[in-house]
């Protein structure tokens, strides 16, 4: 469950052991800013470490966007989240300027050049989950960005944006690696049921963006 602040993090975390650090959240709460690649990776880092400390035991997946910049960057920030508890990250494939998965007009990161930031995040990593996460738009080059990742040795992979669940059906029956799907209120992705995703071969779901949209509607 996406949550957008430390207060959000302990209301949720009576409901849920899984807590999802969204970029898309810390931005508008932290910096009162859209998630167009504003956030600095010290500013994460430092909410992660507040979030772990009201919140010892629970799951807790970060979004890190592109890594905030290089692989050298990236790698030193997979270190400082692993040191301070993290259970997981998602890295994804945008260049800069970036934006949030389910704005158009993103731009995707040349392929060997993804891949080679991801494999290198892979061997920094001790025990931590890291999803490769790909916004590629054309289904074909999202599919083909999945096997890659999958190959890479990521241990899930996220098609941001899905418009149609038959591309995780799809995608379920050709790689051995589990998919993970973002659920974004407003977003490009169809609405879906939890047993419509477990269905679609999905293993985990991240929801965004409810406490920081009850926060706005409050």
């Amino acid at each position: 469950i996406g949550v957008y602040d430390v207060f959000s993090a302990s209301v949720a975390g009576r409901h849920f052991d899984g807590i999802f650090i969204s970029g898309f959240s810390f931005a508008a709460s932290y910096y009162g800013l859209p998630d167009v690649g504003y956030i600095a990776w010290p500013d994460i880092v430092a909410f992660v470490q507040r979030v772990r400390t009201i919140l010892p035991s629970h799951h807790v997946v970060v979004d890190i966007d592109d890594g905030y910049a290089d692989a050298e960057v990236a790698c030193h920030v997979v270190r400082q989240l692993e040191a301070l508890g993290a259970s997981g990250v998602v890295l994804e494939d945008q260049q800069r300027p970036r934006k949030c998965g389910h704005l158009d007009g993103k731009q995707i990161m040349d392929l060997e050049g993804f891949t080679d930031k991801l494999q290198r995040v892979l061997e920094t990593r001790k025990d931590l989950f890291v999803v490769a996460r790909t916004d590629a738009t054309d289904p074909g080059e999202a599919m083909l960005r999945a096997h890659r990742f999958a190959d890479a040795g990521a241990d899930a992979v996220l098609v941001e944006g899905v418009r149609d669940l038959e591309l995780l059906r799809k995608l379920r029956n050709e790689i051995d690696c589990p998919l993970v799907f973002n659920q974004m209120a407003g977003g490009k992705s169809p609405p879906a049921t939890l047993s419509q995703l477990t269905s679609a071969g999905v293993s985990l779901v991240n929801y965004s963006t409810p406490c920081l949209f009850a926060a706005h509607d409050a």
